[in-house]
């Protein structure tokens, strides 16, 4: 975990792809309580420290993780969330090239909650759930491809999903059709940017990371 925004209000920091967001049935420590106890020994606080989770990465995803420091950001944060209010972009690998350099992919998708995973259809189908991104292929190397995503829905596995179904799964996602896995258990998606409205200063704020690992390779 490295810090690379915070506030009053916020704190946004860099999950690596072996940290949870929350506490789940591994009983791993989740990244809110690494943020939590950063800030208890970071300010001197006494007592419990709040912290609010506002949203989340699927555990084999690295990138920007945002949390609300105060009850005031939590409630505004929440809202702008469900509202679209909190513009994300993403960076994907991929061994297959879409058709197009560039397009937007729309898809209904359904959740199995045994299998934690979700099944993109091409039409509405029952219990489905419509999801949007648009995508730009933006480097390529020998064996892979480098896409930026905007995505415009929040669906469960929504990029790795969509992208599978267009023949494009991520590099290492084994779990949508990756050929093989990453050494470390990682898939090759990157939570890379991040712009929005302050929800107390009312001012811009940009987040963008510098590429590190394999997606220094682009």
């Amino acid at each position: 975990m490295t810090v690379v925004y915070e506030d009053n209000h916020i704190i946004i920091v860099n999950k690596s792809s072996s940290e949870i967001v929350q506490g789940d049935k591994t009983g791993d420590v989740p990244l809110s309580e690494l943020v939590k106890q950063y800030i208890k020994e970071t300010y001197a606080k006494p007592g419990e420290v709040f912290l609010g989770v506002v949203h989340r990465l699927d555990r084999p995803v690295s990138g920007l993780v945002m949390f609300a420091r105060t009850s005031k950001a939590l409630s505004r944060l929440n809202r702008m969330f469900a509202e679209g209010g909190v513009h994300k972009t993403y960076w994907a690998i991929t061994r297959n090239c879409p058709s197009e350099p560039e397009g937007t992919l729309i898809h209904w998708l359904v959740r199995n909650e045994k299998q934690n995973k979700s099944y993109a259809y091409d039409h509405e189908v029952p219990h489905s759930k419509r999801a949007e991104l648009s995508y730009k292929v933006i480097g390529h190397s020998q064996n892979y491809h480098l896409l930026e995503v905007d995505l415009k829905t929040g669906r469960h596995h929504q990029i790795r999903c969509q992208l599978a179904k267009i023949g494009c799964p991520i590099k290492g996602d084994l779990k949508y059709g990756a050929r093989r896995s990453n050494p470390d258990g990682s898939i090759s998606l990157q939570a890379h940017s991040m712009q929005f409205i302050h929800p107390v200063s009312k001012q811009e704020v940009s987040i963008s990371l510098q590429p590190e690992g394999e997606f220094s390779m682009f």
